[in-house]
């Protein structure tokens, strides 16, 4: 791996609170923390952290108060959803409904679903695209080795009639992989069916447009989009949401209350009951706002760039796998092309997944993801059923933060431990665990030494 080759990789392509973050390692010394999990929470931009100190001084009820305050908040919960619409290029009538997360955004819409018609998902994906519609209706397609036979299973599918839902990722939370969502949208539209696109890996990577790729609703989380607070997002078409029960019985969500009957609202009002998260929903637009301004063709070949530096370097070490899906997905191709985001799935001969990941995080400073990624079925489709491993970057990482990982992972295979571990609480942690968390973190046994990530998303 030659550094010249990857000029674009060299530095982040966006500040982000923590970049120079300094973790201790077992044994003794420190070093700058590399954060390569970002496909489970992004860290939070500093425009964002900047915006989010704006807007505090601020912080009232939303919808309910006549002080100023309120009004304030009010008009920033608000047009956030202006924001949040424009990003993702929805239609005027689209509603934006903000939610906790992803999961709370895919569950909200299965309860708004027509009485007829089955909702059709794939294999691959994560347990929240997945789940929601098990209580329902449903037919679940395995996914073949290539994205253009998988098209096919799905048209076939579509053509034996009565699905009224197509549930699919825009880009794949164990790979990168990026799906044909604007293909698969016209194969459900043809059959009379509608789409929602998983977009939780995909909108902090790609720019989506969902009025012109036809998809008719999109769920994303803030977490993974550089904003910090736990907001998600629902955006779609209005006749289904409307008809669907409240999300959520409680103030809000109505518009006259009787001792034992209600008439509920209409509108984004009818599932965002309670207190909304004016903090979530702000920081969540801002953050929509800064990748909004990023020019593509820069933000695209750094993650690249980033991308093609650490397989090239994996595939260099004897005994390393990079996985993938798709047999036909272009994965070095040019970033506008389908292609994969910034997550490269990998395992290790010989190595168990969360051992050699509390390994990089003990004895490099290196914090990545491991385990099946809320995505079991997928897991064993590739053979992984114990797992494997997930580095994940995005707009503050660097070309050194690829280099660091790929050197850890080459002296797992030539040198082995130097440290002896054991699992406490289902996690691999060093024996003799020396680092210490801030005084305002509790050190709770069974946390210090363990990889900075849970098994699961």
């Amino acid at each position: 791996m030659r550094a010249d080759d990857y000029p674009d990789a060299s530095r982040p392509i966006a500040e982000v609170v923590g970049a120079e973050l300094v973790a201790p390692l077992v044994g003794g010394g420190s070093t700058r923390y590399v954060n390569l999990d970002y496909a489970a929470s992004a860290p939070a931009l500093t425009e964002v952290a900047a915006h989010l100190n704006e807007v505090l001084p601020f912080y009232a009820s939303v919808h309910r108060g006549a002080g100023y305050a309120s009004q304030v908040s009010t008009s920033v919960y608000e047009n956030a959803r202006t924001i949040v619409r424009e990003f993702v290029g929805g239609r005027p009538d689209d509603e934006v409904i903000f939610t906790r997360n992803t999961t709370d955004s895919l569950n909200l819409l299965a309860g708004c679903l027509p009485a007829a018609g089955d909702v059709l998902y794939l294999d691959i994906e994560h347990h929240a695209n997945l789940l929601p519609w098990q209580d329902g209706p449903h037919r679940s397609v395995v996914a073949a080795r290539t994205l253009s036979e998988t098209l096919e299973r799905v048209r076939a599918w579509l053509k034996a009639g009565e699905i009224s839902l197509v549930a699919v990722t825009g880009a794949s939370n164990i790979t990168g992989e990026i799906l044909p969502v604007a293909e698969l949208a016209a194969l459900a539209h043809e059959h009379g069916a509608r789409i929602v696109v998983d977009a939780a890996q995909l909108a902090p990577h790609r720019r989506i447009d969902i009025a012109e790729a036809g998809i008719d609703y999109l769920a994303f989380s803030g977490h993974k989009l550089y904003a910090p607070f736990g907001a998600g997002v629902l955006v779609g078409r209005r006749d289904w949401l409307d008809s669907g029960r409240p999300y959520l019985s409680g103030g809000g969500a109505v518009r006259e209350v009787r001792l034992d009957s209600v008439a509920w609202a209409d509108g984004t009002a009818r599932h965002e009951a309670g207190s909304p998260n004016v903090l979530g929903a702000a920081t969540l637009a801002k953050a929509a706002q800064v990748l909004g301004s990023l020019d593509v063709e820069s933000w695209y070949r750094h993650e690249q760039q980033l991308r093609d530096a650490l397989v090239e370097g994996l595939g260099q070490i004897e005994g390393v796998t990079v996985h993938r899906l798709f047999e036909d997905s272009d994965l070095g191709a040019s970033p506008a092309s389908r292609g994969a985001v910034g997550i490269v799935n990998f395992s290790v001969e010989g190595h168990d997944a969360g051992l050699a990941a509390a390994y990089l995080s003990a004895e490099h400073g290196v914090g990545l993801r491991d385990g099946r990624f809320c995505a079991h079925p997928a897991l064993r489709r590739l053979g992984l059923a114990s797992g494997s491993l997930r580095a994940s970057f995005g707009l503050g990482s660097r070309l050194e933060d690829v280099e660091r990982l790929v050197a850890g992972v080459r002296e797992l295979v030539e040198h082995g431990l130097r440290l002896d571990y054991t699992v406490d609480a289902g996690r691999w942690i060093p024996v003799d665990d020396s680092r210490q968390f801030p005084e305002w973190a509790p050190n709770t046994p069974g946390t210090a030494g363990a990889a900075p990530c849970a098994a699961e998303d």
